[in-house]
């Protein structure tokens, strides 16, 4: 019996880890690497074996989540990509001036070429750091290079091979990981939610809505890494059954995201009405369980078991169905009563959404994703020619990366520093394109190397002999493979002990230890000067842009949603995309914020300021997700010619909202102008008696509002920022 329980445990754990993305990843390098060294060890290929390696490293960083099809033309492009750049290196090897050209160039180049999309973006990242392989292991090895590129190309090639037959044979598990993934995320927000319905006095709301909206980008990016595993899986052919389910339970965490999303009411105001009544709380309890019951799904689709409820969310529905009846007959009708009916019609709703998430898909199941990707090469072409600008964020960051390692290939001339493509490597990984997220990653280069260093050293005393080493060199890379993404504190301590490990196997462990902390301290520095001092990307330069962005993805929204009222509802592309769209630039705006606050305070904007704008957008955001997440209720078809006008004028405002904020950066604060009048909603002669009419005109005087206080916290922050320039 302890046998079968030991069995029954390794077998759920292996069942958990195989759609874990990043435990996939290892297993796919332990596998590559397992094979190059064993056959290195047959052939006593030591010196051949390091080449491989490097190679196979090169291209596992090539990687996206795609499916076969999609690997082999990524491999074959990188395959074409990295024989340009070990052409270049060859032939510029015996004249450092014409080297540091070609690493200029390439770097530029490819930087650039990342703009065309994700699959590009980390071609290009594989290929400067191919450039650095290549010329490291020329300066390095015995081998000529006529010698050594094949080797280099076999492990690339090899590992392409693994990738693609393993993305052919194993299609499911990056999907189940992806949407489990999702409604991992989707549950803490859910929760964050819930405290938002907490009717008790002395609570730091506006803090409270700061942390929701600052988490709603984390949901918005999950959503997005989910939409592009469906996509690059969906063909022009009816879909397998597995796949049809994963877009059903995708297409539910949308209309879940939309739901939770939704505001019916100021919260403080609501708080305020129901202080002496439980509805609130109930409210509360349903959207927590609801929360829970998310994480639970999570848990069932990443172990592909069926969740374990015990009917608590159905209990809580009925209880707060019964609270809000209570309300209704003991309180005077008013806007607070009619969003507390809304609040529980919504979460009612998004119960039976919920519940039906692991059931079978739907026939025929609406399939149509965004393609992202562009399609021929005019239109890659445009996608980086937008980008040819000193304002780009990319452009800059592609001129940055270029004088950072030009800076770095100098240092390592200067000080003749046998090892010192290092510092070129550790500039490669570091930059980023924003200076918070570089000085992020540059701690986080600094402290894996350490841990690295240190560990290499223990194992190279514990374990000296060629085999144990072959084994811990294979481990280090699969583990520097599986975490490099998530743990990349973890990945760089593994890359660096397998480093070690395999200059103890070819007899030059001296001065490595040494050499590979200073190189890194040498290039962390300057990928770190170079964030601050060469064309840096301050939030502040973005965040006007962003702000206006976000409030005309709204308009889009906003219209999309007038449509649906007018034709009814209907979940198809356009209206899902411009849901998506407005999340996108919500989240940007947030994430804009976030970063601004790790920059030096002499270049930011007031982020007080920059805080009450984001709060009051997504809000605003809230205010509009509850009507498209009531648009499908009876009535729906049937609001009057006010209302629409109403609504008209708030889409319209946000437009020009969004076009009188880009347009101030070039004048001073006291030239800036906007006219609120445009904003105010034309009066309701006669109150309708439909409820959902009532909600709808809730709505949007709440919406229009909030737009209002938009306009006042606008002109007070684009001052300040026009002062600091």
């Amino acid at each position: 019996m302890r046998l079968e329980h030991l069995t029954s445990d390794w077998n759920q754990l292996w069942k958990q880890a195989r759609q874990h993305e990043g435990v996939m990843h290892g297993v796919r390098a332990m596998l590559a690497l397992s094979v190059v060294l064993l056959v290195g060890w047959q052939g006593d290929w030591s010196w051949q074996v390091m080449p491989v390696m490097l190679g196979v490293v090169a291209s596992a960083l090539t990687e996206t989540d795609d499916n076969w099809k999609g690997r082999l033309r990524t491999q074959l492009i990188a395959v074409a990509v990295f024989a340009v750049i070990a052409g270049l290196v060859s032939l510029a090897q015996p004249w450092p001036a014409l080297l540091a050209g070609a690493l200029a160039l390439s770097a530029f180049v490819l930087t650039m070429v990342g703009a065309v999309g994700e699959r590009y973006r980390a071609i290009a990242f594989a290929s400067l750091v191919f450039f650095s392989y290549v010329a490291l292991s020329m300066q390095s090895s015995r081998m000529a290079a006529r010698q050594l590129t094949p080797y280099l190309f076999g492990g690339v090639a090899w590992y392409g091979f693994v990738s693609v037959i393993w993305a052919g044979a194993v299609a499911r598990p990056p999907v189940r990981h992806r949407l489990a993934q999702l409604y991992a995320l989707l549950g803490e927000y859910l929760k964050l939610k819930s405290r938002l319905l907490e009717p008790i006095r002395d609570v730091d709301i506006e803090q409270r809505r700061m942390a929701l909206a600052l988490y709603n980008g984390l949901v918005v990016d999950a959503l997005g890494a989910a939409k592009e595993a469906l996509f690059c899986r969906l063909g022009r052919r009816t879909p397998p059954g597995w796949l049809q389910q994963a877009l059903h339970q995708y297409l539910a965490a949308q209309d879940i995201h939309e739901r939770t999303s939704s505001s019916h009411a100021n919260y403080e105001t609501l708080a305020d009405a129901f202080f002496r009544s439980d509805a609130l709380y109930r409210c509360q309890r349903v959207l927590a369980l609801q929360g829970e019951q998310c994480l639970k799904l999570s848990a069932a689709i990443a172990r592909r078991q069926p969740p374990q409820h015990k009917g608590a969310t159905a209990r809580a529905i009925e209880d707060m169905q019964g609270a809000i009846a209570v309300a209704r007959q003991t309180l005077p009708p008013g806007s607070a009563l009619q969003a507390l009916q809304a609040l529980g019609a919504n979460l009612t709703e998004q119960a039976a959404v919920l519940a039906q998430v692991l059931d079978p898909a739907p026939t025929p199941t609406e399939r149509t994703l965004v393609n992202s990707h562009p399609t021929t090469l005019k239109e890659a072409w445009h996608r980086v020619k937008a980008q040819l600008r000193v304002q780009s964020p990319l452009f800059r960051h592609a001129v940055r990366l270029t004088l950072a390692l030009l800076a770095g290939f100098a240092l390592m001339m200067a000080t003749n520093d046998k090892h010192g493509y290092w510092i070129v490597l550790t500039i490669t990984f570091v930059s980023q394109p924003h200076y918070a997220a570089t000085l992020k990653r540059l701690s986080q280069r600094l402290t894996g190397t350490l841990i690295g260093l240190a560990l290499g050293w223990a194992l190279i005393r514990l374990f000296p002999g060629d085999l144990a080493g072959s084994v811990l060199i294979a481990v280090s890379g699969a583990i520097f493979l599986g975490a490099r993404r998530t743990h990349y504190t973890v990945g760089t301590g593994a890359i660096t002990t397998l480093l070690l490990l395999a200059f103890h196997q070819l007899g030059m462990t001296d001065g490595v230890i040494v050499g590979r902390l200073l190189d890194t301290i040498a290039g962390g520095s300057i990928a770190a000067l170079a964030a601050w001092l060469i064309l840096p990307n301050w939030q502040a330069r973005q965040w006007h842009g962003l702000a206006a962005a976000t409030l005309r993805r709204q308009a889009q929204y906003l219209d999309e949603v007038l449509r649906q009222y007018q034709a009814g509802k209907q979940d198809h592309l356009a209206y899902r995309t411009a849901r998506r769209n407005m999340h996108k630039a919500d989240a940007a705006l947030s994430n804009s914020l976030a970063a601004m606050l790790k920059e030096p305070t002499r270049v930011r904007l007031n982020t007080d300021r920059c805080g009450q704008f984001l709060l009051r957008s997504h809000t605003l955001l809230n205010y509009l997700s509850a009507l498209g997440a009531h648009r499908g209720e009876p009535g729906a078809r049937e609001l009057d010619a006010a209302t629409l006008e109403t609504a008209t004028a708030l889409r319209d405002a946000l437009r020009r909202l969004a076009t009188a904020i880009e347009a101030a950066r070039s004048q001073r604060p006291e030239d800036w102008r906007f006219e609120l009048g445009a904003v105010e909603a034309p009066g309701f002669d006669v109150a309708p008696e439909a409820p959902l009419q009532q909600l709808v005109r809730a709505q949007l005087g709440l919406a229009i509002g909030v737009l209002g206080q938009l306009v006042g916290v606008v002109p007070e922050f684009r001052g300040e920022r026009a002062q600091q320039r």
